[in-house]
């Protein structure tokens, strides 16, 4: 993994924007590993590159419950993850997770530390955090060899 990037997200408008440029070097077998505390904004995230990559306002809902809610959207299907509620790495065999994204898939994964190191594709890590202004956010970058070239695009 390269350190890569660090942003500073002034806004939630700051935070959309970085979302639909990510969605824009999205492709399949892409892992993004969103870690932060609660409230850091990795939902939010979630949601607004789901929508950015759909093109359109979708209900999307917090898959806390559900573990795995995916999205078929043109030419890729996002399964947004969120293992909060994952106890034993070995639950993501049950999940279907165990084998990482097929190619026409990508990953949105929050609490990915739950899976113990055991999510296989091309990651990219992005932990979030909070900043003194409420809607701001310090974010930063971590890939793999596949998000070298792809990582210069996120910067504004």
């Amino acid at each position: 993994m390269h350190d890569g990037l660090r942003l500073e997200l002034p806004d939630l408008a700051a935070t959309h924007a970085l979302a639909a440029r990510l969605a824009a070097v999205l492709l399949g077998g892409d892992v993004v590993a969103l870690r932060g505390e609660l409230g850091a904004g990795k939902s939010e995230l979630a949601r607004a590159l789901i929508r950015a990559r759909a093109g359109a306002a979708l209900e999307v809902p917090s898959p806390t419950f559900t573990i795995v809610q995916d999205y078929a959207l043109e030419g890729l299907t996002i399964r947004h993850i969120d293992l909060y509620r994952i106890a034993d790495p070995d639950e993501l065999f049950e999940l279907g997770l165990a084998d990482g994204p097929d190619a026409d898939e990508a990953w949105l994964v929050e609490w990915p530390e739950r899976a113990a190191g055991r999510l296989a594709g091309n990651m990219l890590e992005i932990v979030l955090e909070e900043a003194a202004d409420p809607d701001a956010r310090i974010t930063r970058f971590t890939g793999d060899a596949g998000w070298t070239s792809r990582l210069p695009a996120l910067a504004p």
